[in-house]
C-alpha cells in the first residue's frame, strides 16, 4: 500500500493521547526462563499500572494463564492476543504509527534480533498477526528497511533525535548509508531534520546504543539525557562527549534545548559480575502518567525528583525494573505506545 507522495505526514510524540500500550510477555522459551518467577512480576506490575490508565495490549502464549495473574489490573482495559514470540521487547518488534493526513498508519519495520545477534524470526511477525486479526483500526505499510522503535525519539513536531552507533550499524542496513538512511527516515516520518548522536553508550547495551537509553524528548523543547559524573566509570568520557553533542543541538527555532541530566545510577551487576545497562532515561510516558525505571539504588529517588519537575502534569510512577536489565533492557523496551484511533475498542 504504497503513500500517496502528497501525503502529509508526521510522526507523533510519545505524550501525545494513546490508545493502548504494548506488552509481549516472557514465557519458557525465552531467555528469561532461568528467571521467569522474578520477571513476570515486574511485567505484570507494568501492566496493572498501565492498565488504571489506558488499554494495555498483551501479547502472550497463555493468555488464560495470564488473566489469574494479572487481579490487580482493570480488567476492561486488558486486551489478550496469543502469538508465539522469540523473546518480549515489544519497542524494537512493536509498530511504529505515524498520520498521514490526520489518519493513523502503522509501519511495521524489519526487526532482525539487533542486527543479528539473537533470533527475531517470530518477533518480526507479531506486529503483521496482530494486524490480521484485526487488533488495529489503522491501515498497515510494511518500514522499508531495520529498524527499531528503541533507536528512535520524535518531537512530534518532524525532528527525530537517533545515534549512529544504532542506525548506521553494518548488520541492520549495510546497503544504506547515511544519507541514504536519513533520507529514508524522513520520508517515512514526515521528518525536517534528524538529529545524530555519535557518541554515548551503556555496558551491558544489546542494542548498539538505543536514543530511549540515553536520551530523551520531553517536550518539544526539552531533552531528559543520563549524565555521569563519576570520572573513575567507564562511561565518563564516552557520556561527557554526548553531553557536549547535545548542547549544540539547536531547536527548530535555533535556540539551545533545554536539557536536564538524569542522575546517574550505582552500578549494578549479574551473578557473574558483568555490568547491566540501567538507565533512568528508559521512562515510559503514557495518558496522565509517566513510568520510570528503578533499580534498587541510592538515586532512584533522585530520578523521580527530576522527572516530577520536567512533567509536572502527569502522576510519576516507579517501577521496580532491576529484573528487567538481566536481560539487558528496562522499561521502555519492553512496551510500544500506539497513539489514538489505532488500537480498537
Amino acid at each position: 500500500m504504497p503513500a500517496s507522495p502528497t501525503s502529509f505526514r508526521r510522526l507523533p510524540a510519545e505524550w501525545e493521547p494513546q490508545s493502548a500500550v504494548q506488552l509481549t510477555f516472557p514465557h519458557e522459551q525465552t531467555d528469561w526462563r532461568d528467571v521467569l518467577d522474578e520477571v513476570l512480576p515486574c511485567f505484570i506490575r507494568i501492566a496493572e499500572t498501565i492498565s488504571r490508565f489506558e488499554k494495555v495490549l498483551i501479547v502472550c502464549r497463555d493468555a488464560a494463564a495470564l488473566k489469574k495473574r494479572l487481579l490487580n489490573a482493570v480488567q476492561d482495559n486488558l486486551i489478550f492476543f496469543e502469538c508465539e514470540s522469540n523473546d518480549t521487547w515489544a519497542r524494537d518488534h512493536g509498530g511504529i504509527t505515524v498520520f498521514e493526513n490526520g489518519k493513523p498508519v502503522l509501519l511495521d519495520f524489519v526487526f532482525n534480533g539487533w542486527g543479528l545477534k539473537f533470533p527475531a524470526d517470530k518477533d518480526n511477525l507479531i506486529t503483521r498477526r496482530l494486524y490480521n486479526r484485526g487488533i488495529f483500526q489503522a491501515d498497515i505499510r510494511h518500514g522499508g528497511i531495520v529498524l527499531e522503535g528503541g533507536g528512535i525519539e520524535s518531537d512530534g513536531q518532524g525532528t527525530l533525535l537517533t545515534t549512529a552507533e544504532c542506525m548506521l550499524s553494518p548488520n541492520r542496513n549495510p546497503h544504506l548509508d547515511k544519507t541514504q538512511i536519513e533520507d529514508h527516515l524522513k520520508t517515512c516520518f514526515g521528518l525536517d531534520r534528524v538529529l545524530w548522536l555519535h557518541h554515548g553508550y551503556l555496558a551491558g547495551d544489546d542494542t548498539d546504543s538505543h536514543i530511549d537509553t540515553l536520551a530523551r524528548f520531553c517536550d518539544a523543547g526539552t531533552i531528559a539525557y543520563v549524565q555521569c559524573d563519576d570520572p573513575s566509570d567507564e562511561h565518563f568520557d564516552a557520556l561527557q562527549r554526548m553531553e557536549a553533542e547535545l548542547r549544540a543541538f539547536r531547536n527548530k527555532v535555533g535556540s539551545p534545548y533545554r536539557l536536564v541530566p538524569l542522575p546517574w545510577p550505582d552500578a549494578c551487576f549479574d551473578a557473574e559480575g558483568h555490568r547491566l545497562p540501567a538507565t533512568y532515561a528508559n521512562f515510559l510516558i503514557i495518558n496522565g502518567a509517566v513510568l520510570v525505571p528503578t533499580y534498587r539504588v541510592p538515586q532512584d529517588t533522585d530520578a523521580l525528583d527530576v522527572l516530577k519537575n520536567i512533567f509536572p502534569g502527569r502522576r510519576i510512577i516507579g517501577i521496580d525494573c532491576r529484573p528487567l536489565i538481566l536481560q539487558h533492557g528496562s522499561l521502555h523496551c519492553v512496551t510500544m505506545q500506539y497513539p489514538a484511533n489505532v488500537i480498537k475498542t
